[in-house]
C-alpha cells in the first residue's frame, strides 16, 4: 500500500474509534502511533515520541491556556455573571425580547472573561433562565438564546480555541485577538437583531419585562465597573502592546479573583475547586495536543496533506469555492465533534491547502481570515443538531423544555450565523482590517 492509502486507512480507524466513544486524545494517539509504525517502524516512532510532545508543550505560548482557564473558572464561580446580566437587563429588559438580548449581551461580556462557550452557556443559563421563565418567555426561545449566546465565548477574546489555532498556525496571538474583536461584535449584534425580528413575529414568546428606573440602571452599572475595568485591563493591555497575552492572562486571573472576593467573598474551598478544574481541563487539552502531535506527524509522513493540497490546486475550482467546501466540512464536523479537538485534528490538513490558494491576500492575512472563519463555523456547530453541545448544556438546566423545541428555537440564530459567515467570506477586511487600520 502507498503512504497515502495507509494514511486514509488510519484516518478511518481513528473515526471508528471516536464513534465507539474512545476519547479523542487516545484515538488520535493510538491511530497515529500505529500508522507511524506501519510506515516507519518502532524506533522512529519512539524517537518522535521522545522529542515531539516535549518541544510542543514546552512552548511558552501554551502557558496562557491554564491562566485563561483559571480566570474563566473564577469568573464562573463568582457573582460576575449576575452583575453582567443585571446591567444588560437594566437597559434592555423593557423591550420585546429584551431579556434574551440582555442574555446575549451578558454572554458577550462574560465570554471576554471566560473564553469557553460551554462555561459561558452554563453560567449565564443559571442566571438568566429563572428571570426569562418568570416573565413568561417561551421555553424553546429562552434556551436557544442562551445556547447561542454561549457560542460568543469561543469567538470573543480571550478564546482557548483561538489561542490553540494561533500556536498551531504559528500566528501572533495578540493579532488574532484583535482580528476576532469585530466579528465578535457583529455576532452579538446579529443575534440581537434575530431576537428583535423573532419577538416581533411571536410577541407572546418574548414579552417585554419591567422597565428599570435610572437609579436602578446607575446601580447596575456601578456593579459592572470592576468587570469592565478587568476587560479593559486584559484586552486593552494586549491590544496596546503593554502586556503579552501571557502577562495579560496573569493580570486577568488576579483581577477576576479580586472581583470575586469583592462580590461574594470567594472562599478558599471555591478557589481550590477552581484550581482543580483548571488542572483537569489543562491536562485534557494538553493530552489532546499530544495525540494530535502524534497523529499529525503520521499524516505528514503519509503525505495525505500534500496530496490534498496538490489535488485542490489542480482541481480547477476557484479559491472561494474551495474555501466554502472546506467550511462546509467544518460545519458537518462541528455537529459531531467538540470544537477544540476538531481544530487540532483538521488544521494540519486544511491550513496548508488554504495557504496555497491565491485570495489576493498576504500569507498572514490569509491565516488570520481563515482562522476567524473556522472559529465561527465551529461555533455554529455548538448549536446545530445532532450534538449541539451548548444545547445539551442549557437543556440540563431547563429539563422541562424538550430538546426539539430548543433546536427549533436556534433557527433564527443559525440564519444570523449564515449571513455573518457570508459577509466575512465576501469581505475579508472585516477580519484583518482593524490590524491594517492601526498599522499593526
Amino acid at each position: 500500500m502507498s503512504g497515502f492509502s495507509i494514511g486514509i486507512l488510519f484516518i478511518l480507524v481513528m473515526i471508528v474509534m471516536m464513534v465507539i466513544r474512545v476519547p479523542i486524545a487516545i484515538a488520535m494517539l493510538l491511530s497515529g502511533a500505529a500508522g507511524y509504525i506501519v510506515l516507519a517502524g518502532w524506533l522512529p516512532l519512539l524517537s518522535q515520541l521522545k522529542t515531539g510532545p516535549f518541544y510542543l508543550l514546552s512552548s511558552e505560548s501554551f502557558s496562557v491556556i491554564p491562566l485563561f482557564l483559571l480566570m474563566g473558572y473564577i469568573a464562573s464561580r463568582s457573582g460576575i455573571s449576575r452583575s453582567l446580566f443585571a446591567g444588560a437587563n437594566a437597559f434592555l429588559g423593557h423591550v420585546r425580547g429584551g431579556l434574551s438580548m440582555a442574555a446575549i449581551g451578558a454572554c458577550a461580556m462574560f465570554g471576554a472573561i471566560c473564553g469557553s462557550s460551554l462555561a459561558t452557556a452554563a453560567t449565564m443559563g443559571q442566571v438568566a433562565l429563572p428571570e426569562m421563565k418568570r416573565y413568561g418567555y417561551a421555553g424553546g426561545h429562552a434556551t436557544a438564546a442562551l445556547a447561542a449566546g454561549g457560542t460568543l465565548g469561543i469567538l470573543i477574546p480571550p478564546s482557548i480555541p483561538l489561542i490553540v489555532y494561533c500556536i498551531l498556525a504559528e500566528q501572533n496571538i495578540a493579532k488574532l485577538f484583535f482580528a476576532a474583536f469585530l466579528p465578535g461584535i457583529l455576532a452579538t449584534i446579529g443575534y440581537m437583531i434575530a431576537i428583535a425580528v423573532y419577538a416581533r413575529i411571536n410577541p407572546s414568546a418574548a414579552p417585554a419585562g419591567a422597565r428599570s428606573s435610572w437609579s436602578e440602571r446607575v446601580a447596575a452599572m456601578r456593579n459592572m465597573v470592576p468587570i469592565l475595568l478587568l476587560f479593559v485591563l486584559v484586552l486593552g493591555g494586549i491590544y496596546t502592546g503593554i502586556f503579552t497575552p501571557t502577562e495579560a492572562a496573569a493580570f486577568g486571573t488576579l483581577g477576576s479573583l479580586l472581583i470575586a472576593m469583592g462580590l461574594n467573598g470567594m472562599r478558599l474551598r471555591a478557589l481550590l475547586d477552581c484550581l482543580r478544574d483548571t488542572a483537569v481541563s489543562t491536562g485534557m487539552i494538553f493530552m489532546i495536543l499530544i495525540g494530535a502531535e502524534t497523529f499529525n506527524s503520521f499524516m505528514a509522513l503519509s503525505g495525505v496533506p500534500q496530496v490534498l493540497a496538490d489535488t485542490i490546486g489542480s482541481s480547477g475550482l476557484s479559491p472561494m469555492v474551495i474555501l466554502i467546501l472546506i467550511l462546509l466540512v467544518y460545519l458537518v464536523l462541528g455537529c459531531l465533534m467538540d470544537s477544540l479537538s476538531m481544530i487540532i485534528l483538521t488544521l494540519p490538513i486544511f491550513l496548508p491547502a488554504v495557504m496555497s490558494l491565491d485570495f489576493g491576500l498576504t500569507a498572514e492575512q490569509t491565516a488570520i481570515w481563515f482562522g476567524i472563519l473556522v472559529l465561527i463555523v465551529v461555533e455554529v456547530g455548538l448549536i446545530t443538531p445532532p450534538v449541539g453541545m451548548n444545547v445539551f448544556v442549557i437543556n440540563k438546566l431547563a429539563r422541562d423544555v424538550p430538546m426539539r423545541q430548543t433546536f427549533r428555537g436556534v433557527v433564527p440564530f443559525l440564519i444570523s450565523d449564515v449571513v455573518r459567515v457570508g459577509f466575512l467570506v465576501a469581505f475579508p477586511p472585516l477580519t484583518y482590517g482593524l490590524l491594517t487600520l492601526v498599522n499593526w
